[in-house]
This record gives structure tokens, C-alpha cells and sequence, in this order.
């Protein structure tokens, strides 16, 4: 190889080896960089690219029937100062000095927090230094504060000059406290989902669509864009009167309070529509004894006790399996039915109608007419309650309400323990819908808390009374029952809910109530069945002569002595005679009947 070639081999390895190490730098600088710079080149990267941030719609409003606010998405405000505008830092400060002093004045007299002196030194040291997001008030401030606030010399100046700005939240708020409060439901945290409730259940509708606004680099300041608008929330129109689920509400909290019982519920529903009017939950609390709306028992189930009695009734009556005025014999002994022994709270021995059993609320008279109507046909039995819709899937609006449990039973030992209401599962709303269809000619109404879904006050979708059965039993079967219902309020000597001495119970002397105690042992765990501890019930319509209103009260462990008629029926009469007196209705005065009407 010559000379000359040589030369030229070793340019080019020189070239060579000059760019690998070239390429060698770079690579080792672009790792350099993805790794030990990554943070810091990612931080100069996001100012560099526009920011997109939502901008949350407001949740629609939960209303009554009457379009008063039951929940409401109510806006408050941070408000902060960026101490960096030019204006504020021209001719050494002359702005900020000529408006601190107002300013801070206005602050502890419209928000409070501080003193004039402490707001005027706060904002002064963010001031000198020189901080770019200072939160002026520690707190978030209402729409009546910041209006307040605006007025303000430095303020109505606007932020691009005074350097202050909002920026709103929105908190759920129910103006009427603990009202229906488990039946409105919950969301989470701050503007989140629905949890519970109508919030839950209506969700998607109220919740609206958030919007999206871009921080973009304009004019050397960032600033705020709006890309896409927000869409607020529809509002939920319930059928719950505000008015009425107060009275109920203070009816039921007198009673759980002054027996000191686990819980209490009560629903007040329209007859015809079954527009839930009221529907009350109180749960004493474990650390303090006061009651608070804790869980939404209106719609748990749980044995019904004597209340299942006339469902029992129904179902034979219809079938054909007894007639109202036969006779059972009952004595003051427990009655045995070969493994169980069935008892009488109320004990005597005597023969009794099927009406008059159902007044005094035999046990054994049940146990009897049923296991002889059905005994080797349970089936039938069950079939038979089935047919009258109870059981139907169709329910009301509240997310997680639980089904009727009502098992075909294995033995006739189960079915004389159905047929006073145990081995059979309830809630109480499901209870109330077979009493109102009583009431209601037969006519089993789904139960309603929503009428319509509304944009800006207008209706766009409403919900109409939806009808589970035509017909529960026959036109016969009804006047029976009915008749035995009167009884249970209005027979002195045998009803469970009739006058006694000082008691009056359910009895009104403003307004008829028929209706049907219930009186249910409660289980102790790893104890089986308490003789002590009860739960107590009364179901009712009124006025009787032409139902506006089915309403139940169901009250839990009430302390010892404990009365459904006096505990629960008497509740129920309190409701209906406030109930009658706000709406305007039929009442009675010294034995007259009357009209009055509501202004």
C-alpha cells in the first residue's frame, strides 16, 4: 500500500472514529437527559403547552312537589390575589397602598375571619413577596359575600388591576336539614356522584356536562380560555311536600323519642296516585340518643308481623277458603300445631268470626284458618298472594330497595307461622302499598317520589301513576276486609287500635282512620326470638269513608310497655288529623262533618 493510501485510510478512520464519538456524546446526552433532566425539561415543557382544565356544571336542584328546594348545588368561592400584576407594582406600589387599608376592612367586616390589622399585614408580606396565587380568605366564601366583597374600590377594579380573582366550588346543601334526607340520597365529597338516594338514582340526569377551559400564553399572561361550555344539571321534581313531610317527620321523632325505640319510620302516600307525600327515617344515635336520618328502613324488609294478617285474609277470602262471618275457637292455652305453639297477646277463650279475629289480632285464629284453608296446598297460598301484585317487580325510585321475600314453605309448621306475619319479609313501603290498595278500591298504585325531570323550569320528561294490579281480590273480598279494618280502629271491645280508657290510639274524633296493627318479635342474634323486644306497626287509610291518604308507622325495640295502637296508632293519628287540617279535607266537629279548605 503506498504512502498516499495509507493517508487516506487513516482520514478516514480519524472521520470515523470523530463521529462515533460525536454520535456517542449525543446519545449520552439524550439519556442524560430522559433520565437524571426528565423532570425538569417535562416542568418547562407544561408551560410551554397550553393546559386544559374542566370547568364543573352545577348539579341540578332536587325539588318537592310544590318547587321548594329539597337539595341544592349552592356556588362558593376561594378568592386569591395575585400580588404580581403590573398595575399594582407601578409608581412603587401607589395602588396598593392608596387600597390596602379598605380592603382589608372590607375582609373583617364582610368575612371575618381576621382583624383589619391581620388582613392588612397577611396580604401586605404576600405583597413583598411577590407570591402569585395567594389565598386571601382561609375559607371558601358565599355568593352574598363575594357580591359584598366586589364592591370594593380595588376590587370593582377588576383582577387585571387589583390582582384578586374567584374561583367557585360548588356545595350540596339541603335547606331543610334531615327532612327525607335518606330518600334525597348523598353524593360524594364535593360535586361528586350521587351515593345514595334520588341523588343515585338520578345521577346521570343531575349531574349535568362539564365543560372544558384551556390556560393559554396571551399577551405575556396566562390566561383562562373556554373551549366548551358547561351544561348544568336537569332538576328532579319529587312528590314530596315539604309541609307535610314536616309533620310527619315531628310525629314520628315525639313518639321514637318519648318510647326511646332503635328506630322509627313513617310514609304518608296519596291514595289514588301513590305520590309518597312524606316518608320519614330516624335512627337514635349510639353516641348522643338524639335521632338522625341514618338508613332508609322504608324500604329494608323485615318480618311484619300481625300487619301480614289481612294479606292472609285476602288470599282465603278470595279463594274462596273462608267467608267473613266464620267461626273459630280460640282459647286463653297456646295452641299447638304439632312442632310450634302458637299464643294470643290478647288471651281469652271465646269463638270468634274471621272479621273479629282480625280486630283483636288472634295468633292462633290465623294460624287455624289459614293452615285449614291451605293445609297440603301451600302453594296455592303463596300463588295466590302472588296474583295480587304484591310481589311484582315494579317498585319505587330508591336505589338498593329491597324485594318482598315470601318462599313457598315446605311444611305447614311454616305456613301457621305466615300466616301472622313470620317466615315473610316486608318493607314497610311494600306494606303500605298493599294498604292502599284496600283504600284505593282494589287499584295496587306503584309507589312515586318523582313526577318530572325539568331544564330550566320547564317539564321534559314526566312520570306518570303507574298501576301494578287492576284489582287485588274481588269487589266481595274487599268490603270484607275493609269492614274488619273499621273494626280493628273502631270496636272498643276487641280492636287493637280502638279506644281504651285514657288511650284513644287511632281513634279520631276529626278524622275516621281504618287500619291494622302489627306487633312482630324482634331476633336476637345467637338468642333466637325475644318475648321482650318488639317491633311495633299500624297501617291505615283516612278518612275512611273516601281515602286521600294510606300512612304507616313502624317503630323499633320501643322500651317496655310497648302497644302498637297506642305506640304506632296514635302516630298515625296525629299525622292524619295535621295531615287533614293543611290539605283541606273532611273532618269532624262534635260529631258533624264538615269541609275546610286550604287557603
Amino acid at each position: 500500500m503506498s504512502e498516499e493510501q495509507r493517508n487516506t485510510v487513516w482520514r478516514f478512520a480519524i472521520i470515523f472514529i470523530v463521529i462515533m464519538l460525536g454520535f456517542g456524546a449525543v446519545l449520552g446526552k439524550i439519556v442524560y437527559i430522559q433520565t437524571v433532566e426528565r423532570d425538569n425539561w417535562l416542568k418547562v415543557a407544561e408551560k410551554q403547552v397550553p393546559t386544559n382544565r374542566p370547568i364543573a356544571a352545577t348539579r341540578g336542584n332536587i325539588l318537592d312537589c310544590n318547587g321548594r328546594l329539597l337539595a341544592s348545588s349552592m356556588p362558593q368561592y376561594y378568592m386569591y390575589m395575585d400580588t404580581r400584576v403590573p398595575a399594582l407594582r407601578e409608581k412603587s406600589g401607589a395602588l396598593f397602598a392608596a387600597h390596602i387599608d379598605t380592603l382589608a376592612l372590607d375582609l373583617a367586616t364582610i368575612v371575618g375571619e381576621h382583624s383589619q390589622a391581620e388582613y392588612k399585614a397577611r396580604i401586605t408580606q404576600a405583597y413583598r413577596s411577590n407570591e402569585k396565587r395567594y389565598k386571601v380568605c382561609d375559607h371558601r366564601i358565599n355568593y352574598l359575600q363575594r357580591q359584598a366583597l366586589e364592591q370594593n374600590k380595588l376590587i370593582k377594579k377588576g383582577k387585571y388591576k387589583s390582582g384578586i380573582f374567584f374561583e367557585d366550588q360548588h356545595r350540596r346543601i339541603k335547606p331543610y336539614g334531615i327532612l327525607a334526607s335518606r330518600t334525597i340520597g348523598g353524593i360524594y365529597g364535593e360535586g361528586g356522584s350521587g351515593n345514595s338516594g334520588l341523588e343515585k338514582r338520578f345521577d346521570k340526569e343531575l349531574k349535568g356536562e362539564d365543560g372544558m377551559s384551556s390556560i393559554q400564553r396571551i399577551g405575556g399572561r396566562n390566561e383562562s380560555v373556554t373551549v366548551e361550555e358547561a351544561k348544568d344539571g336537569l332538576d328532579i321534581v319529587t312528590t314530596i311536600d315539604a309541609n307535610l313531610q314536616d309533620i310527619v317527620e315531628n310525629a314520628l321523632l315525639a313518639k321514637t323519642k318519648e318510647r326511646n325505640a332503635k328506630w322509627g319510620c313513617a310514609i304518608l302516600m296519596e291514595t289514588k296516585t301513590g305520590y309518597v307525600r312524606a316518608i320519614a327515617n330516624l335512627d337514635r344515635s349510639q353516641e348522643d340518643g338524639e335521632y338522625y336520618e341514618a338508613q332508609n328502613h322504608a324500604v329494608q324488609r323485615v318480618e311484619p308481623g300481625s300487619t301480614f294478617k289481612t294479606i292472609a285474609l285476602v288470599a282465603a277470602l278470595d279463594d274462596g277458603k273462608i267467608d267473613i262471618d266464620d267461626t273459630v275457637t280460640i282459647t286463653s292455652e297456646p295452641w299447638r300445631y304439632f312442632t310450634v305453639k302458637h299464643t294470643d297477646a290478647h288471651k281469652m277463650d271465646t269463638i270468634l268470626t274471621v272479621r273479629s279475629a282480625l280486630a283483636v289480632s288472634s295468633n292462633i285464629a290465623l294460624a287455624k284458618l289459614i293452615t285449614r284453608s291451605y293445609e297440603g296446598s301451600a302453594k296455592k297460598f303463596v300463588r295466590r298472594i302472588e296474583k295480587m301484585g304484591l310481589m311484582d317487580s315494579v317498585y319505587c325510585e330508591i336505589p338498593g330497595a329491597d324485594k318482598v321475600r315470601i318462599d313457598i314453605p315446605k311444611d305447614t309448621v311454616t305456613l301457621s307461622k305466615m300466616s301472622y306475619g313470620y317466615s315473610v319479609e316486608l318493607s314497610p313501603m311494600q306494606i303500605l302499598m298493599f294498604y292502599n290498595a284496600i283504600a284505593n278500591n282494589g287499584r295496587m298504585v306503584r309507589p312515586m317520589l318523582v313526577t318530572s325531570i325539568q331544564q330550566d323550569g320547564e317539564n321534559i320528561k314526566r312520570f306518570r301513576p303507574e298501576t301494578v294490579k287492576s284489582s287485588i281480590c274481588s269487589n266481595r273480598t274487599l268490603e270484607d276486609i275493609r269492614s274488619a279494618l273499621h273494626d280493628v280502629v273502631w270496636d272498643n271491645r276487641l280492636g287493637t287500635a280502638a279506644a281504651r280508657l285514657w288511650s284513644r290510639k287511632a281513634q279520631s274524633n276529626l278524622v275516621s282512620i281504618a287500619g291494622k296493627t302489627g306487633t312482630a318479635q324482634l331476633i336476637i342474634p345467637g338468642h333466637g326470638y325475644s318475648s321482650k323486644r318488639h317491633r311495633m306497626t299500624f297501617v291505615g287509610y283516612f278518612p275512611e269513608e273516601n281515602p286521600q291518604y294510606t300512612c304507616i308507622c313502624m317503630i323499633e325495640d320501643p322500651q317496655f310497655p310497648y302497644d302498637a295502637g297506642q305506640d304506632c296508632g296514635s302516630t298515625v293519628r296525629v299525622i292524619a288529623e295535621k295531615t287533614m287540617a293543611y290539605t283541606g279535607c273532611y273532618i269532624y266537629e262534635n260529631g258533624t262533618k264538615r269541609l275546610i279548605k286550604r287557603d
